[in-house]
């Protein structure tokens, strides 16, 4: 006799926040909290095991738990308790809140917050006062943590926040924790070459070439999911055969990337200005992959109006 499937949006049992100082952990937490999740902040890994096993005992509920650096030097111990607890069986999803080192200055110089690792004793000048120095010792600080972390980011879903407002990193958090964390979730995201390159992204793909909507004064304002805008690339030789590319390309590689049990696979799409030609391939491949099951769709510069 068979054995039911299970359903497509199972519920991850335990989601661990972690990342860069700066990073958003504390709205991505609160996003979770709003979820219905039971949030945990800082929590020392010495201490997973047990508290997860109590929480077994206590009943079925969701947890998120929030692990960075000011743990530094538990960090080690880390890794091969995720492993563990998979292997038990626990769907946990481990999520990296990262942002380029431009972003994470501007942040620690806006809110005046100390960096955890500025009193560290791998950052020099980290006890001076003086503005040069200051500012180096937190240029320091955040090398320092990037280091610490980079085994974690490895294992992690990584989303960059560098150009992302609250409301869509609360957004793209709850999306990540309602798939399924047993099976590869592939990730569609559209951007704008001058705002940079999501730092989160697998691949990325140079749509530029492609003829360019913004031209046409009735397209201009309209955008990728718009039907004017579809047509109007539909019509393209080229826009045709970069999609099926780049469609190729992918369902090429990606049940070797499901069977190297990766957690997700972001496929990043970017034009000039985020708003037609790579928002129109996103929300077309998105399409084209449904019947994979585990699809997220993201649009950076739209989703930030």
């Amino acid at each position: 006799m068979k054995q039911a499937k299970p359903e497509a949006r199972e519920q991850s049992d335990v989601v661990l926040v972690t990342g860069v100082s700066g990073g958003g952990k504390s709205i991505a937490m609160h996003a979770l909290e709003d979820a219905g999740f039971f949030c945990v902040d800082n929590l020392p890994p010495e201490l997973l095991l047990e508290f997860l096993r109590l929480e077994r005992q206590r009943g079925k509920r969701r947890v998120a738990i929030a692990v960075d650096v000011r743990s530094a030097g538990s960090l080690p111990h880390l890794l091969p308790l995720i492993k563990q607890l998979r292997s038990e069986g626990v769907a946990m999803r481990s999520i990296f809140l990262d942002a380029n080192t431009e972003t994470l200055m501007r942040r620690f110089s806006e809110t005046r917050r100390p960096h955890p690792l500025r009193q560290h004793p791998a950052v020099p000048g980290a006890a001076s006062d003086k503005g040069e120095d200051e500012h180096r010792a937190l240029l320091d600080a955040i090398h320092l943590e990037r280091e610490l972390l980079a085994a974690l980011r490895v294992e992690s879903t990584v989303i960059d926040t560098s150009q992302l407002r609250p409301a869509q990193l609360r957004a793209w958090v709850r999306d990540l924790v309602v798939v399924s964390g047993d099976s590869l979730t592939l990730v569609f995201e559209s951007f704008a070459f001058k705002h940079g390159v999501p730092s989160d992204a697998d691949f990325v793909f140079d749509v530029r070439v492609l003829p360019n909507p913004y031209y046409d004064r009735e397209l201009r304002p309209q955008t990728g999911r718009d039907e004017p805008v579809a047509k109007f690339l539909e019509a393209q030789p080229e826009v045709r055969l970069m999609l099926s590319q780049i469609s190729a390309f992918i369902a090429q590689w990606l049940p070797n990337f499901a069977s190297d049990q990766r957690s997700y696979l972001t496929v990043a799409i970017g034009c000039t200005g985020g708003q037609h030609r790579s928002v129109y391939l996103v929300e077309t491949l998105c399409k084209q992959f449904a019947y994979h099951g585990q699809v997220l769709k993201r649009h950076r510069e739209l989703d930030a109006k």
